[in-house]
């Protein structure tokens, strides 16, 4: 019989109440799984790309089928706003849907003259990856790394953030009920402490990651122990800039989104509001007004905006941040405090006269808390922008797009929108800088991240003349 390591409990931060509690795996349960997914890429990998997109649009399909239960666990284990659940949902499935039709593109064999006959770069499977995933996504971060990744002809190991198992079940139900090989794509429900073992393993040949800078720091330690290659997508505190010329409405009605999306649990989330002086006033009443009037309680009733936060230890280190800014001197717009009774809530904030000292800017805010800081133009926006540890995403406002794009190509980040709100798009390339990570998912810079890109260098065949080589 296989040893378990403890429970991996499943807690409805709107209640508190345990909805679902698993053994962990034991080392015999993670063997038999990596050896599982090991032997279905060693099958999968010789497919043709046209052969792998079919279970791929499968499961397309079956996510839109399936949209309601997958969104209520969702939910249930972390506290999104069931209408939100819904729409990760059906983004999973459009990502699916956009890798089984452009992989063949994005991973097509380039041809590049040299001094050969032909000269090749082809992009081949690493092999298995191990995947460690949080929990503020719990489908659309494993989907736009997984379907990018099997397509390309790997598989994958799936270790889920701890506090949304039915969540990481569920996905591997997905894949499997799609058609893909059995194991190609394994949860296995371990705690963080026993990570170590499973990058070590020779079996494991990459690493991605999504979740804190200091986790990310410790994952990346361990696989460069084993010299494997990493992806991280980490923390982050974007900058929303607010010019003098932009579209005040637009911009705050789209900054209360921005920043309570999700209950304000997103890295791309925007939590540094950098406001031009002569628009603040209008720009912090019209932004506070609209932050007071968000609906907030139980996420699974559909006029919920803001829901709980995922956890106890959250809302503390939030409750905190805030305190801490006020004590000070930022000045609270609106909000400020948790809800009494039961759940982890807070009350969604606009914090005021933040200064670059304060937790609220130095700090990732990793929920419904927003810093307004003032700045004298767009130049000292940008320098405040910069003045992160971290660099994901960024957005700028203003009414002269040519002068938002000046400033974007200034901004230190991953992605900077002008006029939108940022997002990840299966289309766009996404990952950051600085303590924000590196690599890139999604598009074909995402799709070519787990592949070897060999060079197949082809001279005369015997008989031919030889083709002169330049020196090394």
């Amino acid at each position: 019989m296989a040893t378990t390591v403890g429970q991996i409990s499943a807690v409805n931060p709107a209640t508190e109440e345990v909805i679902a509690s698993f053994d962990a795996f034991g080392r015999d349960e993670v063997e038999m799984a990596l050896a599982e997914t090991h032997d279905a890429f060693l099958e999968w990998r010789d497919r043709p790309i046209a052969e792998r997109a079919v279970p791929m649009r499968a499961l397309a399909r079956l996510l839109r089928e399936r949209s309601e239960r997958y969104a209520r666990l969702a939910t249930l284990e972390m506290g999104k706003p069931i209408v939100e659940a819904k729409a990760e949902i059906e983004k999973c499935a459009f990502g699916a849907d956009h890798f089984a039709q452009n992989a063949a593109r994005y991973l097509a064999d380039e041809e590049i003259r040299a001094n050969a006959r032909r000269s090749i770069v082809a992009f081949q499977p690493l092999g298995v990856v191990l995947a460690v995933m949080p929990w503020n996504f719990p489908f659309w971060q494993v989907i736009r790394f997984a379907a990018p990744a099997l397509m390309a002809g790997n598989a994958a190991v799936l270790k889920h953030a701890s506090n949304v198992p039915q969540c990481a079940l569920a996905i591997e139900e997905a894949f499997r009920d799609a058609g893909f090989p059995q194991g190609l794509l394994r949860t296995v429900l371990v705690s963080g402490s026993a990570i170590e073992p499973i990058i070590a393993d020779e079996r494991i040949r990459a690493v991605t990651l999504t979740g804190s800078s200091d986790t990310g720091s410790r994952i990346a330690e361990l696989a460069g122990r084993a010299l494997k290659k990493t992806v991280l997508e980490l923390g982050g505190s974007d900058p929303f800039i607010v010019l003098g010329d932009a579209d005040l409405k637009l911009a705050a009605t789209t900054a209360v989104r921005a920043r309570n999306q999700n209950n304000g649990q997103s890295c791309i989330a925007a939590k540094r509001f950098i406001v031009v002086d002569s628009v603040a006033e209008e720009f912090e009443r019209r932004f506070a007004k609209g932050v007071e009037d968000l609906v907030v309680g139980d996420p699974m009733d559909t006029k919920t905006q803001v829901g709980p936060l995922a956890r106890r230890d959250l809302l503390d280190a939030l409750e905190r941040q805030v305190d801490e800014s006020v004590r000070a001197g930022a000045r609270v717009l609106t909000g400020g405090e948790r809800l009494t009774g039961k759940g982890y809530f807070f009350t969604p904030t606009v914090l005021v006269n933040v200064t670059r000292d304060m937790a609220a800017f130095r700090e990732e805010t990793f929920g419904p808390a927003a810093a307004v800081i003032r700045v004298r133009d767009g130049d000292e926006g940008v320098r405040v922008a910069n003045d992160s540890a971290y660099g994901l995403g960024a957005s700028i406002w203003t009414g002269d797009t040519a002068l938002g794009e000046r400033l974007a190509r200034r901004i230190e980040s991953g992605s900077v929108f002008v006029n939108g709100m940022v997002a990840s798009d299966p289309r766009l390339p996404f990952g950051g800088i600085k303590r924000s990570g590196y690599g890139r998912e999604l598009s074909a810079f995402g799709a070519r991240e787990f592949t070897n890109i060999q060079t197949i260098w082809i001279g005369p065949a015997e008989g031919q003349q030889p083709t002169s080589q330049p020196a090394e």
